[in-house]
Protein backbone atom coordinates (compact mmCIF):
# COMPACT_ATOMS: atom_id res chain seq x y z
CA UNK A 1 0.00 0.00 0.00
CA UNK A 2 1.40 3.51 -0.71
CA UNK A 3 0.30 6.84 -0.84
CA UNK A 4 1.93 10.28 -1.90
CA UNK A 5 1.92 13.28 -0.19
CA UNK A 6 3.85 16.39 -0.43
CA UNK A 7 5.49 16.61 3.17
CA UNK A 8 6.79 13.89 5.51
CA UNK A 9 5.83 16.06 8.56
CA UNK A 10 2.36 14.77 8.80
CA UNK A 11 1.84 11.58 6.33
CA UNK A 12 -1.53 10.64 5.43
CA UNK A 13 -3.03 7.55 3.82
CA UNK A 14 -5.09 8.13 0.49
CA UNK A 15 -7.89 9.19 1.64
CA UNK A 16 -8.70 8.75 4.83
CA UNK A 17 -6.74 11.75 6.89
CA UNK A 18 -3.80 11.18 8.84
CA UNK A 19 -2.47 7.74 8.52
CA UNK A 20 -2.28 5.42 11.66
CA UNK A 21 1.37 4.17 11.07
CA UNK A 22 3.42 4.81 7.98
CA UNK A 23 6.45 3.97 6.37
CA UNK A 24 7.25 7.64 4.80
CA UNK A 25 9.81 7.45 1.73
CA UNK A 26 11.21 10.71 0.56
CA UNK A 27 12.39 10.96 -3.50
CA UNK A 28 14.10 13.58 -2.92
CA UNK A 29 16.52 11.89 -0.38
CA UNK A 30 16.44 8.66 -2.50
CA UNK A 31 17.58 10.90 -5.50
CA UNK A 32 20.05 12.75 -4.09
CA UNK A 33 21.91 9.87 -2.72
CA UNK A 34 22.01 8.16 -5.94
CA UNK A 35 23.41 11.31 -7.74
CA UNK A 36 26.18 10.79 -4.60
CA UNK A 37 26.79 7.44 -5.49
CA UNK A 38 27.27 8.31 -8.94
CA UNK A 39 29.99 11.19 -8.16
CA UNK A 40 32.01 8.79 -6.50
CA UNK A 41 31.48 5.71 -8.73
CA UNK A 42 32.51 7.77 -11.91
CA UNK A 43 32.95 6.90 -14.55
CA UNK A 44 31.95 3.30 -13.50
CA UNK A 45 27.90 2.55 -14.00
CA UNK A 46 25.76 2.53 -10.95
CA UNK A 47 23.38 -0.46 -10.60
CA UNK A 48 20.33 0.25 -8.14
CA UNK A 49 19.84 -2.52 -6.21
CA UNK A 50 15.85 -2.59 -4.81
CA UNK A 51 15.89 -6.65 -4.13
CA UNK A 52 13.41 -6.98 -1.10
CA UNK A 53 11.38 -4.69 -2.05
CA UNK A 54 13.89 -2.05 -1.83
CA UNK A 55 15.10 -2.99 1.30
CA UNK A 56 11.32 -2.29 2.64
CA UNK A 57 10.84 0.59 0.93
CA UNK A 58 8.81 -0.24 -1.97
CA UNK A 59 10.74 -1.63 -4.75
CA UNK A 60 8.49 0.36 -7.95
CA UNK A 61 8.63 3.65 -6.93
CA UNK A 62 11.82 3.44 -5.67
CA UNK A 63 13.14 2.04 -8.90
CA UNK A 64 11.86 5.10 -11.13
CA UNK A 65 13.33 7.34 -8.96
CA UNK A 66 16.62 5.94 -8.80
CA UNK A 67 16.90 5.38 -12.84
CA UNK A 68 15.46 9.33 -13.33
CA UNK A 69 17.95 9.98 -10.82
CA UNK A 70 20.84 8.10 -13.16
CA UNK A 71 20.98 4.65 -12.10
CA UNK A 72 21.64 2.49 -15.43
CA UNK A 73 20.70 -0.61 -14.10
CA UNK A 74 18.72 -2.61 -11.41
CA UNK A 75 19.23 -5.44 -9.35
CA UNK A 76 17.32 -8.07 -7.27
CA UNK A 77 17.81 -11.44 -5.87
CA UNK A 78 14.60 -13.00 -7.47
CA UNK A 79 13.79 -13.46 -11.50
CA UNK A 80 10.08 -13.02 -9.52
CA UNK A 81 11.44 -9.64 -8.62
CA UNK A 82 12.59 -9.04 -11.88
CA UNK A 83 9.23 -10.12 -13.12
CA UNK A 84 7.45 -7.28 -11.16
CA UNK A 85 9.75 -4.45 -12.07
CA UNK A 86 8.78 -4.91 -15.87
CA UNK A 87 5.08 -5.67 -15.34
CA UNK A 88 5.01 -1.97 -14.02
CA UNK A 89 7.05 -0.93 -17.70
CA UNK A 90 10.56 -0.66 -16.46
CA UNK A 91 12.76 -1.57 -19.51
CA UNK A 92 16.19 -0.99 -17.36
CA UNK A 93 18.97 -3.16 -17.80
CA UNK A 94 18.16 -5.94 -14.69
CA UNK A 95 19.84 -8.49 -13.02
CA UNK A 96 18.87 -11.22 -11.05
CA UNK A 97 20.91 -13.63 -9.07
CA UNK A 98 19.53 -16.23 -7.09
CA UNK A 99 18.04 -18.57 -8.06
CA UNK A 100 16.23 -22.24 -7.12
CA UNK A 101 15.09 -25.50 -9.17
CA UNK A 102 11.91 -23.24 -9.67
CA UNK A 103 13.14 -20.39 -11.49
CA UNK A 104 11.11 -19.70 -14.32
CA UNK A 105 14.26 -18.91 -16.42
CA UNK A 106 12.57 -19.33 -19.62
CA UNK A 107 10.09 -15.83 -18.65
CA UNK A 108 13.59 -13.81 -17.94
CA UNK A 109 15.20 -14.54 -21.26
CA UNK A 110 11.74 -13.31 -22.68
CA UNK A 111 12.04 -10.31 -20.74
CA UNK A 112 15.54 -9.68 -22.15
CA UNK A 113 16.27 -10.08 -17.88
CA UNK A 114 20.02 -10.59 -17.57
CA UNK A 115 20.58 -13.88 -15.24
CA UNK A 116 23.65 -14.41 -12.64
CA UNK A 117 25.25 -17.66 -13.03
CA UNK A 118 27.20 -19.57 -9.86
CA UNK A 119 27.57 -23.05 -11.69
CA UNK A 120 24.12 -25.63 -11.85
CA UNK A 121 22.16 -22.56 -13.48
CA UNK A 122 24.07 -22.55 -16.77
CA UNK A 123 22.54 -25.59 -18.87
CA UNK A 124 19.07 -24.86 -17.51
CA UNK A 125 19.23 -20.97 -18.68
CA UNK A 126 20.70 -22.33 -22.35
CA UNK A 127 18.07 -24.96 -22.37
CA UNK A 128 15.45 -22.26 -22.05
CA UNK A 129 17.46 -19.83 -24.28
CA UNK A 130 17.25 -22.83 -26.91
CA UNK A 131 13.71 -23.54 -26.63
CA UNK A 132 12.83 -19.49 -27.12
CA UNK A 133 15.37 -19.48 -29.73
CA UNK A 134 16.61 -16.25 -27.90
CA UNK A 135 20.14 -16.02 -26.93
CA UNK A 136 20.23 -15.32 -22.45
CA UNK A 137 22.39 -12.41 -21.25
CA UNK A 138 24.18 -14.39 -18.38
CA UNK A 139 26.79 -12.74 -15.42
CA UNK A 140 29.04 -15.39 -14.47
CA UNK A 141 29.86 -15.47 -10.21
CA UNK A 142 32.86 -16.58 -8.96
CA UNK A 143 33.16 -16.83 -4.94
CA UNK A 144 36.12 -14.33 -4.13
CA UNK A 145 35.49 -15.92 -0.38
CA UNK A 146 32.08 -15.08 1.16
CA UNK A 147 30.94 -18.16 0.42
CA UNK A 148 27.57 -18.08 -0.16
CA UNK A 149 27.04 -18.49 -4.07
CA UNK A 150 29.61 -17.90 -6.57
CA UNK A 151 31.29 -20.65 -8.75
CA UNK A 152 34.05 -22.28 -6.19
CA UNK A 153 37.27 -21.02 -7.47
CA UNK A 154 38.19 -25.00 -8.54
CA UNK A 155 35.42 -25.11 -10.70
CA UNK A 156 35.71 -21.68 -12.01
CA UNK A 157 38.27 -22.86 -15.21
CA UNK A 158 35.00 -25.44 -15.68
CA UNK A 159 32.35 -23.13 -15.39
CA UNK A 160 33.80 -20.68 -18.25
CA UNK A 161 34.87 -23.90 -20.69
CA UNK A 162 31.34 -24.60 -20.40
CA UNK A 163 30.10 -20.62 -20.44
CA UNK A 164 32.37 -20.45 -23.80
CA UNK A 165 30.92 -23.58 -25.52
CA UNK A 166 27.22 -22.11 -25.09
CA UNK A 167 28.10 -19.01 -26.41
CA UNK A 168 30.01 -20.19 -29.34
CA UNK A 169 25.87 -21.77 -31.16
CA UNK A 170 24.77 -17.96 -29.64
CA UNK A 171 22.43 -19.64 -26.50
CA UNK A 172 23.93 -17.42 -24.13
CA UNK A 173 25.94 -14.16 -24.22
CA UNK A 174 28.25 -13.64 -20.96
CA UNK A 175 27.37 -9.92 -20.39
CA UNK A 176 29.35 -9.94 -17.07
CA UNK A 177 32.04 -11.15 -14.39
CA UNK A 178 30.95 -10.41 -10.84
CA UNK A 179 31.18 -11.60 -7.37
CA UNK A 180 30.56 -10.32 -3.65
CA UNK A 181 32.76 -9.18 -0.97
CA UNK A 182 32.47 -10.34 2.85
CA UNK A 183 33.91 -7.66 5.12
CA UNK A 184 33.87 -4.62 3.07
CA UNK A 185 31.92 -2.77 5.75
CA UNK A 186 34.67 -3.78 8.47
CA UNK A 187 37.76 -1.16 6.95
CA UNK A 188 40.52 -2.67 9.37
CA UNK A 189 40.17 -5.66 7.52
CA UNK A 190 41.82 -4.43 4.15
CA UNK A 191 43.85 -7.18 3.63
CA UNK A 192 40.93 -9.70 3.30
CA UNK A 193 39.08 -6.99 0.57
CA UNK A 194 42.13 -7.30 -1.31
CA UNK A 195 42.88 -10.85 -1.23
CA UNK A 196 39.32 -10.99 -2.87
CA UNK A 197 39.92 -8.04 -5.15
CA UNK A 198 43.31 -10.17 -6.25
CA UNK A 199 41.20 -13.15 -6.77
CA UNK A 200 38.33 -11.43 -8.39
CA UNK A 201 41.05 -9.72 -11.27
CA UNK A 202 42.07 -13.73 -11.35
CA UNK A 203 39.22 -14.76 -12.66
CA UNK A 204 38.31 -12.10 -14.94
CA UNK A 205 41.84 -13.19 -16.42
CA UNK A 206 40.85 -16.97 -16.92
CA UNK A 207 37.08 -16.27 -17.77
CA UNK A 208 38.79 -14.49 -21.12
CA UNK A 209 41.19 -16.92 -21.97
CA UNK A 210 38.43 -18.67 -23.19
CA UNK A 211 37.35 -16.68 -25.26
CA UNK A 212 34.87 -15.06 -22.92
CA UNK A 213 34.76 -10.92 -23.20
CA UNK A 214 32.23 -9.37 -20.63
CA UNK A 215 31.36 -6.09 -20.89
CA UNK A 216 30.75 -5.27 -17.19
CA UNK A 217 32.88 -6.56 -13.95
CA UNK A 218 31.37 -5.38 -11.18
CA UNK A 219 32.16 -6.32 -7.07
CA UNK A 220 31.91 -3.66 -5.24
CA UNK A 221 28.76 -3.35 -2.67
CA UNK A 222 27.98 0.03 -0.73
CA UNK A 223 30.71 -0.42 1.85
CA UNK A 224 33.37 -1.09 -1.30
CA UNK A 225 32.01 1.73 -2.86
CA UNK A 226 32.34 4.57 -0.61
CA UNK A 227 35.73 2.94 1.29
CA UNK A 228 37.71 1.47 -2.10
CA UNK A 229 37.49 3.24 -5.14
CA UNK A 230 39.87 0.17 -6.58
CA UNK A 231 37.04 -1.99 -6.59
CA UNK A 232 34.64 0.22 -8.16
CA UNK A 233 35.53 -1.44 -12.24
CA UNK A 234 33.11 -1.24 -14.89
CA UNK A 235 29.83 -0.73 -12.09
CA UNK A 236 29.39 -0.39 -8.25
CA UNK A 237 26.10 -2.24 -7.14
CA UNK A 238 24.83 0.47 -4.80
CA UNK A 239 22.04 -1.00 -2.42
CA UNK A 240 21.94 0.27 1.85
CA UNK A 241 23.67 3.09 0.86
CA UNK A 242 20.91 4.05 -1.49
CA UNK A 243 18.29 4.18 1.35
CA UNK A 244 20.70 6.57 2.71
CA UNK A 245 21.64 4.08 5.96
CA UNK A 246 25.79 3.85 6.20
CA UNK A 247 26.97 0.24 5.92
CA UNK A 248 30.14 1.36 8.90
CA UNK A 249 29.26 0.93 12.57
CA UNK A 250 30.12 4.16 14.04
CA UNK A 251 29.59 6.18 11.43
CA UNK A 252 26.49 8.19 9.96
CA UNK A 253 25.29 8.11 7.01
CA UNK A 254 26.42 12.23 6.83
CA UNK A 255 29.72 11.26 6.66
CA UNK A 256 29.20 9.87 3.09
CA UNK A 257 26.87 12.78 2.18
CA UNK A 258 24.04 10.57 2.19
CA UNK A 259 20.00 11.17 3.26
CA UNK A 260 18.12 8.44 5.35
CA UNK A 261 15.17 7.64 3.08
CA UNK A 262 12.42 5.98 5.34
CA UNK A 263 10.75 7.65 8.06
CA UNK A 264 8.88 4.92 10.72
CA UNK A 265 5.81 7.37 12.40
CA UNK A 266 2.69 6.77 14.22
CA UNK A 267 0.66 9.10 16.62
CA UNK A 268 -0.01 8.29 20.32
CA UNK A 269 -2.82 5.49 21.02
CA UNK A 270 -2.74 6.41 24.83
CA UNK A 271 -1.50 8.16 27.43
CA UNK A 272 -2.71 6.64 31.60
CA UNK A 273 -1.45 7.79 34.69
CA UNK A 274 -0.36 4.62 37.27
CA UNK A 275 1.15 4.80 40.08
CA UNK A 276 4.97 3.71 41.50
CA UNK A 277 6.37 -0.10 41.20
CA UNK A 278 3.89 -0.81 38.40
CA UNK A 279 4.56 -3.52 36.04
CA UNK A 280 5.03 -3.02 32.18
CA UNK A 281 3.88 -5.34 29.41
CA UNK A 282 4.86 -9.07 29.29
CA UNK A 283 7.06 -10.15 31.91
CA UNK A 284 6.90 -7.16 34.01
CA UNK A 285 10.48 -6.09 32.38
CA UNK A 286 10.33 -2.29 33.60
CA UNK A 287 8.67 -1.20 36.68
CA UNK A 288 7.63 2.52 36.99
CA UNK A 289 9.92 4.50 39.43
CA UNK A 290 7.22 6.70 40.44
CA UNK A 291 3.84 7.77 39.64
CA UNK A 292 3.60 8.39 35.92
CA UNK A 293 1.82 8.26 32.76
CA UNK A 294 2.64 5.82 29.86
CA UNK A 295 2.15 6.15 26.33
CA UNK A 296 1.25 3.19 24.34
CA UNK A 297 2.41 3.69 20.46
CA UNK A 298 0.37 1.14 18.28
CA UNK A 299 3.26 -0.34 16.47
CA UNK A 300 5.13 -3.79 17.35
CA UNK A 301 6.85 -6.76 15.86
CA UNK A 302 4.14 -7.57 13.60
CA UNK A 303 4.80 -4.23 11.69
CA UNK A 304 8.34 -5.47 12.31
CA UNK A 305 9.38 -3.51 15.11
CA UNK A 306 12.39 -5.53 17.03
CA UNK A 307 10.57 -7.74 19.96
CA UNK A 308 13.99 -7.37 21.45
CA UNK A 309 14.56 -3.54 21.20
CA UNK A 310 14.56 -2.84 24.58
CA UNK A 311 15.30 0.74 25.53
CA UNK A 312 15.26 1.95 21.67
CA UNK A 313 14.46 5.99 21.40
CA UNK A 314 11.18 7.22 20.61
CA UNK A 315 10.57 10.81 19.20
CA UNK A 316 7.02 11.83 20.74
CA UNK A 317 5.94 15.10 20.45
CA UNK A 318 9.38 16.88 20.32
CA UNK A 319 11.06 14.71 22.71
CA UNK A 320 12.80 11.26 23.08
CA UNK A 321 11.75 9.09 25.35
CA UNK A 322 12.53 5.46 25.50
CA UNK A 323 11.01 1.94 24.83
CA UNK A 324 9.80 1.04 28.61
CA UNK A 325 9.07 -3.41 28.72
CA UNK A 326 8.77 -5.60 26.26
CA UNK A 327 7.64 -4.76 22.95
CA UNK A 328 4.19 -6.66 22.05
CA UNK A 329 2.86 -8.00 18.78
CA UNK A 330 0.72 -4.55 18.50
CA UNK A 331 2.08 -2.34 20.72
CA UNK A 332 4.71 -1.12 22.93
CA UNK A 333 4.54 1.38 25.88
CA UNK A 334 6.84 4.76 26.88
CA UNK A 335 7.39 6.14 30.37
CA UNK A 336 6.78 9.78 29.60
CA UNK A 337 8.25 10.47 33.40
CA UNK A 338 5.47 12.75 34.49
CA UNK A 339 2.06 12.54 36.00
CA UNK A 340 0.70 15.70 34.01
CA UNK A 341 -1.03 14.76 30.80
CA UNK A 342 1.52 16.50 28.73
CA UNK A 343 0.93 15.00 25.54
CA UNK A 344 -2.39 14.73 23.95
CA UNK A 345 -3.55 11.51 22.54
CA UNK A 346 -2.65 12.14 18.54
CA UNK A 347 0.14 13.89 19.15
CA UNK A 348 3.09 12.46 16.39
CA UNK A 349 5.74 10.25 17.20
CA UNK A 350 8.39 9.01 15.02
CA UNK A 351 10.71 5.52 16.04
CA UNK A 352 13.64 6.95 13.33
CA UNK A 353 13.58 9.70 10.73
CA UNK A 354 14.80 12.63 9.99
CA UNK A 355 12.26 15.01 11.86
CA UNK A 356 13.08 13.34 15.12
CA UNK A 357 17.16 12.66 14.30
CA UNK A 358 16.75 9.24 15.54
CA UNK A 359 18.56 6.65 13.34
CA UNK A 360 17.36 3.05 12.53
CA UNK A 361 21.04 1.90 13.56
CA UNK A 362 20.40 3.23 16.75
CA UNK A 363 16.97 1.30 16.77
CA UNK A 364 19.45 -1.75 15.51
CA UNK A 365 22.07 -1.28 18.46
CA UNK A 366 19.14 -2.02 20.91
CA UNK A 367 17.98 -5.36 19.28
CA UNK A 368 21.54 -6.09 18.29
CA UNK A 369 21.32 -6.67 14.65
CA UNK A 370 21.86 -4.13 11.23
CA UNK A 371 20.41 -1.00 10.07
CA UNK A 372 19.43 -2.72 7.06
CA UNK A 373 17.40 -5.30 8.89
CA UNK A 374 15.27 -2.74 10.97
CA UNK A 375 13.84 -1.29 7.25
CA UNK A 376 13.96 -4.15 5.14
CA UNK A 377 11.53 -6.04 8.21
CA UNK A 378 8.64 -3.30 8.08
CA UNK A 379 5.71 -4.98 7.50
CA UNK A 380 3.02 -4.49 4.98
CA UNK A 381 0.56 -3.87 7.72
CA UNK A 382 2.56 -0.61 7.55
CA UNK A 383 1.67 1.94 4.43
CA UNK A 384 3.98 3.01 2.15
CA UNK A 385 4.07 6.88 1.76
CA UNK A 386 6.10 8.10 -0.74
CA UNK A 387 6.25 12.06 -1.08
CA UNK A 388 8.35 14.31 -2.67
CA UNK A 389 8.17 11.10 -6.12
CA UNK A 390 6.87 13.26 -8.64
CA UNK A 391 9.50 16.80 -7.97
CA UNK A 392 12.75 14.10 -7.46
CA UNK A 393 12.19 12.68 -10.66
CA UNK A 394 12.02 16.04 -12.52
CA UNK A 395 14.75 17.52 -10.60
CA UNK A 396 16.68 14.32 -11.61
CA UNK A 397 16.08 14.71 -14.96
CA UNK A 398 16.75 18.13 -15.71
CA UNK A 399 20.01 17.25 -13.86
CA UNK A 400 21.48 14.82 -16.49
Amino acid sequence: MSAETSSSSSPTSASHGPAERAAVIDHAALAHNVNTVRSWAQPAQVMAVVKADAYGHGMIECARTAVAAGATWLGVAHVSEALQLREAGLTTPTLAWLHTSGTPFGRAVEEGIDLGVSGWELDAIAEAARRLERPARVHLKIDTGLGRNGCPPEEWDALCARAAELQRPGLIRVVGVFSHLAVADEPEREHEVDAALNRFHDAVALARSHGLDPDLRHLANTPATLARPDTHLDMVRFGVGMYGLSPFAGEGPETFNLRPVMSLTTTLAANKLVPANQGVSYGYRYRTGAATRLGLVPLGYADGVPRTADEAPVWIDGRTYRVSGRIAMDQFMVDLHTEEQEIQVGAPVELFGPRSGILASEWADAAGTINYEIVTRVGARVPRIHVNREAARRGAEEKK
